[in-house]
Protein backbone atom coordinates (compact mmCIF):
# COMPACT_ATOMS: atom_id res chain seq x y z
CA UNK A 1 0.00 0.00 0.00
CA UNK A 2 1.50 3.39 -0.81
CA UNK A 3 2.54 6.43 1.79
CA UNK A 4 0.82 9.86 1.66
CA UNK A 5 2.61 12.81 2.57
CA UNK A 6 1.03 16.10 2.87
CA UNK A 7 3.50 18.93 2.60
CA UNK A 8 3.05 22.31 3.26
CA UNK A 9 4.62 26.07 4.33
CA UNK A 10 4.04 29.59 4.82
CA UNK A 11 0.86 29.55 7.04
CA UNK A 12 1.48 32.05 8.67
CA UNK A 13 -1.65 31.38 11.37
CA UNK A 14 -3.98 31.00 8.91
CA UNK A 15 -4.98 27.26 9.25
CA UNK A 16 -8.08 27.70 6.98
CA UNK A 17 -6.32 26.35 3.80
CA UNK A 18 -4.79 24.02 6.03
CA UNK A 19 -7.42 22.59 7.34
CA UNK A 20 -8.84 21.96 3.62
CA UNK A 21 -6.14 20.24 2.45
CA UNK A 22 -5.71 17.71 5.45
CA UNK A 23 -9.77 16.94 4.46
CA UNK A 24 -8.99 16.65 0.67
CA UNK A 25 -6.40 13.96 1.89
CA UNK A 26 -9.25 12.11 3.51
CA UNK A 27 -7.81 8.81 5.66
CA UNK A 28 -5.01 8.88 3.02
CA UNK A 29 -2.57 10.79 5.06
CA UNK A 30 0.58 8.78 6.94
CA UNK A 31 2.41 11.93 7.54
CA UNK A 32 2.28 15.90 7.19
CA UNK A 33 5.63 18.07 6.84
CA UNK A 34 4.98 21.64 7.65
CA UNK A 35 8.11 23.84 6.72
CA UNK A 36 7.66 26.90 8.74
CA UNK A 37 6.18 30.17 9.03
CA UNK A 38 3.61 28.60 11.01
CA UNK A 39 3.42 30.79 13.70
CA UNK A 40 1.30 29.51 16.07
CA UNK A 41 1.64 26.99 18.21
CA UNK A 42 3.33 23.47 16.67
CA UNK A 43 0.84 21.51 18.81
CA UNK A 44 -1.77 23.24 17.06
CA UNK A 45 -0.58 22.03 13.38
CA UNK A 46 -0.18 18.52 15.28
CA UNK A 47 -4.02 18.70 16.57
CA UNK A 48 -5.15 19.13 13.01
CA UNK A 49 -4.14 15.19 11.56
CA UNK A 50 -3.79 11.67 13.26
CA UNK A 51 -0.56 10.89 11.76
CA UNK A 52 2.62 11.87 12.42
CA UNK A 53 3.90 15.49 11.76
CA UNK A 54 7.50 16.82 11.06
CA UNK A 55 8.62 20.33 10.85
CA UNK A 56 11.21 23.17 10.95
CA UNK A 57 10.48 26.46 12.36
CA UNK A 58 10.80 29.77 9.54
CA UNK A 59 11.89 33.10 9.43
CA UNK A 60 8.13 33.88 11.12
CA UNK A 61 8.70 31.30 14.18
CA UNK A 62 9.25 31.85 17.38
CA UNK A 63 9.58 28.25 18.56
CA UNK A 64 12.08 27.72 21.20
CA UNK A 65 13.62 23.89 20.41
CA UNK A 66 12.73 23.79 17.13
CA UNK A 67 15.47 23.20 14.31
CA UNK A 68 15.38 25.84 11.45
CA UNK A 69 16.51 22.11 9.52
CA UNK A 70 16.41 18.63 9.68
CA UNK A 71 17.06 15.00 8.08
CA UNK A 72 14.09 12.82 8.08
CA UNK A 73 13.53 9.02 6.75
CA UNK A 74 10.41 8.53 4.68
CA UNK A 75 9.90 4.94 3.41
CA UNK A 76 12.93 4.90 1.27
CA UNK A 77 13.59 8.44 1.13
CA UNK A 78 16.26 10.40 3.21
CA UNK A 79 14.86 14.19 3.36
CA UNK A 80 16.54 17.36 4.10
CA UNK A 81 13.78 19.76 5.49
CA UNK A 82 14.31 23.59 5.79
CA UNK A 83 12.37 26.70 5.67
CA UNK A 84 15.15 27.96 3.34
CA UNK A 85 15.53 31.32 4.38
CA UNK A 86 18.92 30.88 6.04
CA UNK A 87 20.00 29.26 2.68
CA UNK A 88 18.66 31.85 0.80
CA UNK A 89 15.36 30.54 -0.30
CA UNK A 90 15.38 29.81 -4.07
CA UNK A 91 18.69 31.45 -4.99
CA UNK A 92 19.91 28.83 -2.35
CA UNK A 93 18.79 25.51 -3.81
CA UNK A 94 22.27 24.78 -4.93
CA UNK A 95 23.46 24.97 -1.37
CA UNK A 96 20.12 22.99 0.02
CA UNK A 97 21.20 20.00 -2.28
CA UNK A 98 24.53 20.10 -1.76
CA UNK A 99 24.13 19.54 2.30
CA UNK A 100 21.53 17.12 1.55
CA UNK A 101 23.94 15.07 -1.18
CA UNK A 102 26.54 15.61 2.43
CA UNK A 103 23.77 13.92 4.58
CA UNK A 104 22.79 11.18 1.80
CA UNK A 105 19.64 12.49 1.24
CA UNK A 106 17.80 12.46 -1.69
CA UNK A 107 15.02 14.77 -1.51
CA UNK A 108 14.79 18.77 0.04
CA UNK A 109 12.36 20.23 0.93
CA UNK A 110 12.11 24.21 1.52
CA UNK A 111 9.58 26.80 1.48
CA UNK A 112 10.09 30.61 2.50
CA UNK A 113 9.22 31.95 -1.26
CA UNK A 114 5.75 31.52 -1.07
CA UNK A 115 6.12 30.31 -4.69
CA UNK A 116 5.64 26.22 -5.68
CA UNK A 117 8.56 24.10 -7.36
CA UNK A 118 8.88 20.73 -8.20
CA UNK A 119 12.36 19.53 -9.90
CA UNK A 120 11.88 15.87 -8.91
CA UNK A 121 14.32 14.60 -12.23
CA UNK A 122 18.07 14.96 -10.39
CA UNK A 123 19.98 13.04 -8.31
CA UNK A 124 18.15 15.40 -5.84
CA UNK A 125 15.05 15.95 -5.96
CA UNK A 126 13.60 19.99 -4.90
CA UNK A 127 10.18 20.31 -3.39
CA UNK A 128 9.17 23.39 -2.42
CA UNK A 129 4.72 23.26 -1.94
CA UNK A 130 4.29 26.97 -2.45
CA UNK A 131 2.10 28.96 0.72
CA UNK A 132 -0.88 27.58 1.83
CA UNK A 133 -2.59 30.82 2.98
CA UNK A 134 0.17 33.64 1.12
CA UNK A 135 1.01 32.72 -2.15
CA UNK A 136 2.71 34.96 -4.40
CA UNK A 137 3.05 32.82 -7.76
CA UNK A 138 0.71 34.38 -10.86
CA UNK A 139 -2.84 33.24 -9.82
CA UNK A 140 -2.01 33.93 -5.99
CA UNK A 141 -3.54 30.54 -5.20
CA UNK A 142 -2.67 28.28 -2.46
CA UNK A 143 -1.04 25.66 -2.74
CA UNK A 144 0.61 22.50 -1.41
CA UNK A 145 2.36 18.96 -2.45
CA UNK A 146 1.51 15.47 -1.65
CA UNK A 147 4.22 12.92 -1.99
CA UNK A 148 3.59 9.31 -2.68
CA UNK A 149 5.34 6.46 -2.25
CA UNK A 150 4.64 2.91 -3.91
CA UNK A 151 5.52 -0.10 -2.07
CA UNK A 152 8.34 -0.78 -4.87
CA UNK A 153 9.80 2.78 -4.37
CA UNK A 154 8.13 4.87 -6.90
CA UNK A 155 7.74 7.94 -5.85
CA UNK A 156 5.59 10.89 -7.47
CA UNK A 157 5.08 14.75 -6.42
CA UNK A 158 1.73 16.04 -6.91
CA UNK A 159 1.31 20.22 -6.62
CA UNK A 160 -2.07 20.65 -5.91
CA UNK A 161 -3.41 24.16 -6.29
CA UNK A 162 -6.47 25.19 -4.28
Amino acid sequence: MSMKVLIVSDSHGDNTNLKKAIQNMGDYLDLMIHLGDMQCDADVIKGLVKCPVEFVKGNCDGMLGVPAAKLIDIAHHKVFITHGHIYGGKWGIETMKDIARENGADVVMFGHIHEPLIEPYSDVAVINPGSISRPRQEGHRPTYAVMTIEDDGRTDYVLVAM
